[in-house]
């Protein structure tokens, strides 16, 4: 008899708010949620929940600001994203693709609607995670990954169920293209109607699924809606999710906790808060580079 990992408890996200013009998202934690260290390594989830943008003439999204100490990782399901930063990393991310961001010891960078998406408008639905970084690798410098959707790891479900996208970690020995500095796994599951994903993970993980579309039940007895965000007790044991509509998709978020102090204020994630401080005297400073960019 299959054992399973709990549900620790189901949330949904609190009443959405722009970021810039071009990112209307509901901020799942750390604004809905007060996980705090419980979702270590995760720090932040902003949910663009799928929102039809108008044409536009004028380039929508977040002009150049700057980040120390963790991880932007940007998954795109509708739209287009660019990105620039004044490391010279440039990249436009669409459907399927994502970015990860490892801001380290410190970046300016500019995330907005792509021009011709923004030009004729359009179907617009994004994630943005936000991953600590350790001690030990907080002042690394910064680099950018641009994982595109024919560079993911595929793994089949059983009976032609429907197919896990591994973006990071491995999925049933299926493993994904991200480079991270700690153990993380991101699985993005589309269902066909009645499909099932089972697997494990470490018990020590802090892991989580999000119902992005249509629905799904949970360890065979619990329902979960869209919108939902599951977060699971740590514990040995399997997790699986049923898709109960051809349109279901899913996304499951783990990873080996940071077990450090943690202190974040606006751009910059630190373990002390005099380390934020200098953050911000630094960034004045000029030493995390020019605006120019």
């Amino acid at each position: 008899m299959t054992t399973f990992r709990a549900v620790e408890g189901v949330f949904q996200g609190p009443p959405v708010h722009m970021v810039g013009d071009g990112f209307r998202v509901s901020n799942y934690f750390p604004g809905g949620t007060n996980f705090g260290q419980r979702f270590s390594p995760f720090i932040l989830m902003d949910y663009n929940a799928p929102f039809v943008f108008p044409p536009s003439t004028q380039v929508k999204g977040v002009g150049a600001h700057p980040h120390r100490g963790f991880e932007t990782v940007t998954i795109a399901y509708e739209g287009y994203v660019e990105h620039h930063d004044n490391k010279g990393n440039h990249g436009i991310i669409g459907p399927g693709d994502v970015q990860w961001m490892t801001a380290g010891s410190g970046l300016l960078h500019k995330e907005y609607h792509e021009k011709s998406f923004s030009e004729r408008g359009g179907l617009f639905q994004m994630i943005q995670l936000w991953v600590n970084l350790p001690r030990a690798h907080k002042m690394h410098p910064p680099k950018y990954q641009e994982l595109l959707k024919t560079d993911m790891g595929y793994a089949d479900l059983p009976d032609d169920g429907g197919t896990v996208r591994v973006i990071a970690g491995s999925f049933n020995g299926v493993t994904g293209p991200a480079q991270t500095f700690t153990s993380v796994n991101l699985f993005d599951i589309s269902f066909k109607a009645g499909g099932k994903a089972s697997f494990e993970l470490p018990a020590t993980y802090n892991t989580a699924a999000m119902v992005l579309k249509g629905s799904a039940v949970i360890n065979g007895d619990r329902a979960a809606a869209e919108g939902d965000f599951i977060l699971f007790t740590n514990m040995d044991g399997a997790i699986e999710i049923k898709g109960l509509t051809d349109d279901t998709v899913v996304i499951v978020l783990s990873g080996e906790p940071i077990d450090e102090p943690v202190f974040q204020q606006g751009p910059f994630v630190m373990n002390s808060r005099q380390e934020v401080f200098q953050a911000f005297v630094d960034f004045q400073d000029g030493k995390m580079g020019s605006t120019d960019f």
